[in-house]
């Protein structure tokens, strides 16, 4: 492929960007036709995130360093058919200057929800009235990381100063626009609360954006764009109505009862009067007409598929896209079904008045089988299609979608495919199910007991065990023989040691010098001697929202994917990550740690930002579409988090208990489809138990279902300082066991530290493992074949095999003077968290290794970085996971220093470390 410069790449991407922050808006209402906005008519902006925008969640997912970022008051102002109320605008900017943005200090997870408000007086609102009749009222919020939202003010609920701006607003202004810059969705109640609601005209979700969210608002505000966003979860008027609010949350075990009815499909079947906005909700600036032209059955037995052509016209006097929704009523069955599931949806192009285009909506039978976890049907641990008709909907959304004639009827059971129990619970619970169809349509709810597993995972293992290869030692085979087949992988890998086996599977990072510098992890040849094999040191780095680099260096930040998911639009999700992957190419990294494509279980989950939707079929559609584009650059997805790993609060300890088939159905649903409709070739395990197993180590999940049902061929890796335990017996976890996680065949442990793979320096179980024969040496070969059948076709394979040069040299400034510098012959006693610069006098030449003793008050999981330039030129990162204010040692790498004086800049990309003394030590 073409080399691209990050910085051409990312010209490329940004309009891209733009377009599918516009998309993604959703408008949900729009009364007397308030937006779109008259030309030239002024608008007063209310609440400080019109500065303050938020582009992202928090955490590793949203961590991109962006060349720039356009806030909601900006983009007004850029735009050509917007007019601003100044006045207001310089009230709010000098306020925010006294008032600076909270960032919690900058740490892990120490952003708080959201921003105080700037108080409002009458007299500044009645000015404002006198000024514009329109008023638009922004509300921020964020979350993210090891930190889920809280039923509480600031964060899923409004402020009381939030509130109090929104009526002192409606009682001056008659045409009120509300905008939720918002990672995830929110309590909506207070629109039919709020003292002066009459006033409020218009509400749109814009979300977080990424850093072209600010045009994109007022692309759809000004009218150059018609909202086309859709909902992709159900917003209920009350937060204890979502099904699985008895249980999230809980430190212990999750249980989920609910089981296959979440979201819509729980409120559609048992409680639709619970729902405030519903799942695919949405307006327009202009009208459709939908209508089904042909509909046919493809193709015969578990393989066929049926075919829905629309025709779809614009009936209004503005250009704009349509979504096509359609869904399945499916008979109930012994098993019990939802009232409405997603089968299928599509969108326009953009259409011009009076245009109509026809679509084709494809469903596959597999879409509308039910997993039979219990055997009820007669056929256990299979996918079937229970006989009844299956009846058809299309519309604007779950709840408005009108039926079609396009009845579809199984007369008899057809099994799709047939399974083998895998992940069965093994802690009794009851689920739901629908009992008896009541007079108004819903069904009585009921529970019934969740099967549990039967199998002997103990015997599964034995049974297939790979075989030992003989160890043949260095035969000459390099890794690019076997890509070029001049030799087998089997042949290359024999050549490996057991040593060499053990460091393979072995991660390094955060920030590895030995890839580009600030991303997440470095693997593959690691070492010395695994280099010489020929095997290249590929690099991962965080997403999915933009390439997170703690060096500093500057990437592009697309919108998070709620966003992108209400977009609706596979195909502009492809093209957008087929950008991403060039500007991931193009700084030389070879997989991003994305999509995220977790289920939207409960609106708490602080990371759903990172996610799509409360739909698997949605989530898959979405997962395969970014994965197919970033492999249309050449680069790779991380699909994570596998699985079930759907909240924040004691996310690495808390059990996920679950049926088959709600793990089958709806959180394994869309791996399953990224893997055979995207090709995906990477995926990260999460750091929860599902069943009693955790993940990194669950041989059914990551053997079983991933390698044996899905046909995977790629690597799966653990989360970063993941636990691990017995995939038989369970039990105790720690984050050495990573035997336990060969013998699962998760492939690759993320991460030790910097420079540690070869020396164990996790002082992990796997060479113990071996001598004690709980490990073979076929397993760790597996496991070995997999990290590097994926190099093989990674992009590192075609860049120029250049061995890591552990010392870089630096020469001195001549034009900085000795005046006050600090010399480097003793340690540099900082206490230092904040940026700083200054110039430092190396009295010598030589070569240096820096040293820093560094605390930061944070639990293990959080991570902090710095990065040090010298003379404006990077130098290293220096990394640090949480150490409960402990001080530890860090060490950096060596540098070549001239004699003199260079100016050094200490950037705390990553805030929350605390450098309390830097050394240079002479080697």
């Amino acid at each position: 492929m073409t080399p691209m410069t990050p910085t051409f790449a990312q010209q490329n991407l940004i309009p891209i960007s733009r377009q599918a922050a516009t998309e993604g808006i959703v408008l949900l209402e729009n009364l007397e036709q308030t937006l779109p906005l008259t030309e030239g008519e002024t608008l007063s902006v209310f609440g400080r995130c019109q500065i303050d925008t938020y582009r992202s969640g928090t955490g590793s997912g949203g961590a991109v360093n962006v060349p720039y970022a356009i806030s909601i008051l900006q983009g007004l102002r850029e735009s050509e058919q917007v007019t601003v109320n100044e006045t207001l605008a310089g009230v709010y900017e000098q306020w925010i200057g006294q008032n600076p943005f909270d960032d919690g200090g900058g740490g892990w997870a120490a952003e708080p929800w959201f921003q105080q408000e700037m108080p409002l007086t009458e007299a500044l609102v009645a000015e404002a009235a006198e000024a514009s009749h329109v008023a638009l009222v922004v509300i921020g919020r964020t979350a993210g990381e090891d930190q889920d939202n809280a039923d509480a003010p600031g964060s899923y609920r409004l402020t009381d100063t939030e509130l109090a701006m929104m009526e002192l607003v409606c009682a001056r202004f008659d045409r009120v626009i509300v905008v939720l810059n918002v990672t995830n969705i929110i309590d909506m109640s207070w629109l039919s609360t709020l003292q002066g609601r009459d006033s409020i005209k218009a509400v749109l979700y814009s979300w977080a954006a990424g850093m072209e969210g600010g045009h994109a608002l007022a692309d759809v505000l000004a009218g150059l764009e018609s909202p086309s966003g859709r909902l992709t979860d159900t917003i209920a008027w009350r937060l204890e109505d979502y099904p699985s609010s008895a249980n999230f949350g809980r430190r212990d075990y999750n249980c989920y009862a609910e089981d296959i009815y979440v979201g819509y499909r729980y409120f559609e079947t048992f409680k639709p009067d619970a729902v405030q906005y519903p799942f695919g909700a949405g307006l327009s600036y202009t009208r459709f007409e939908q209508a089904l032209q042909r509909y046919s059955l493809q193709g015969e037995g578990a393989s066929a598929q049926l075919k829905f052509e629309f025709s779809v016209t614009n009936l209004g006097d503005q250009a704009g896209k349509e979504v096509v929704q359609l869904y399945v009523e499916a008979p109930q069955g012994q098993l019990g079904k939802p009232a409405r599931a997603l089968a299928g949806f599509t969108k326009t192009e953009t259409l011009a008045p009076g245009a109509t285009t026809n679509v084709v909506i494809t469903v596959p039978l597999s879409v509308l089988a039910s997993y039979d976890d219990s055997g009820v049907t007669g056929y256990p641990n299979a996918y079937v299609l229970e006989a009844g008709d299956y009846r058809f909907y299309s519309g604007g959304d779950v709840r408005t979608a009108q039926r079609i004639d396009a009845d579809w009827s199984q007369t008899e059971l057809l099994v799709i495919e047939q399974l083998t129990e895998a992940l069965a619970p093994i802690r009794p619970f009851a689920r739901m199910k629908p009992g008896a169809q009541l007079d108004d349509g819903t069904y009585e709810l009921t529970y019934e007991a969740a099967p549990q597993r039967k199998i002997s995972l103990a015997e599964r293992m034995r049974s297939n065990r790979p075989a030992d290869l003989a160890i043949t030692g260095d035969q000459g085979i390099r890794l690019i023989d076997v890509k070029n087949g001049d030799a087998s992988l089997e042949d290359f890998v024999a050549q490996m040691s057991v040593e060499q086996l053990a460091t393979i599977v072995r991660g390094e990072g955060m920030c590895s010098p030995k890839v580009t510098p600030g991303t997440a992890a470095a693997f593959g040849g690691v070492t010395d001697d695994l280099f010489a094999l020929g095997i290249p040191i590929a690099a991962a780095a965080d997403g999915p929202s933009g390439i997170r680099m703690d060096s500093g260096h500057k990437a592009t930040q697309v919108p998070i994917g709620t966003l992108l998911a209400c977009t609706w639009n596979a195909e502009l999700n492809e093209k957008l990550f087929a950008g991403v992957g060039d500007e991931l190419r193009a700084n030389d990294i070879d997989t991003l740690l994305g999509p995220g494509i977790n289920i939207h279980r409960h609106p708490l989950n602080g990371r759903n930002f990172e996610y799509f939707s409360e739909d698997p079929l949605m989530t898959g559609a979405m997962a395969a579409a970014q994965t197919r584009g970033l492999g249309q650059a050449g680069v790779f997805a991380t699909l994570k988090h596998l699985v079930a790993n759907d909240q924040e609060t004691a996310r690495v300890d808390v059990d996920s208990v679950v049926s088959q088939r709600a793990l089958r159905e709806v959180h394994l649903k869309p791996f399953e489809l990224a893997v055979k409709e995207g090709n995906a070739k990477s995926i990260m395990t999460a750091y929860n138990p599902v069943n009693g197993h955790w993940t990194a180590s669950s041989y059914d999940l990551n053997t079983t279902i991933v390698r044996g049902e899905w046909a995977f061929t790629g690597i799966l890796m653990t989360d970063w300082w993941a636990k691990m335990n017995d995939p038989v017996l369970g039990g105790t976890e720690a984050r050495n066991f990573t035997s336990f996680m060969v013998r699962s065949q998760n492939d690759l442990y993320m991460v030790v530290e910097n420079d540690g793979a070869g020396r164990n320096a996790m002082d992990d179980d796997t060479l113990a493992a071996l001598d004690a024969g709980t490990l073979s040496i076929g397993e760790l070969q597996r496991s070995a074949m997999n990290i590097c059948r994926f190099i093989m076709n990674a992009p590192v394979m075609e860049r120029p095999l250049k061995a890591y040069e552990p010392v870089k040299t630096f020469a001195p400034d001549a034009s900085l003077s000795k005046d006050d510098t600090i010399s480097i012959a003793h340690p540099l006693e900082l206490n230092l968290s904040n940026h700083a610069t200054m110039v430092i006098d190396v009295p010598e030449d030589g070569v240096y290794r820096v040293h820093g003793k560094l605390r930061y008050d944070r639990n293990g999981q959080a991570q902090s970085t710095c990065s040090l330039h010298l003379n404006n030129e990077f130098s290293q990162s220096l990394s640090i996971n949480g150490t409960d204010g402990k001080v530890v040692d860090v060490d950096g790498l060596e540098i070549r220093l001239g004699a003199g004086c260079y100016e050094m800049d200490i950037d705390f990309v990553k805030p929350g470390l605390v450098i309390e003394t830097l050394s240079f030590i002479r080697a």
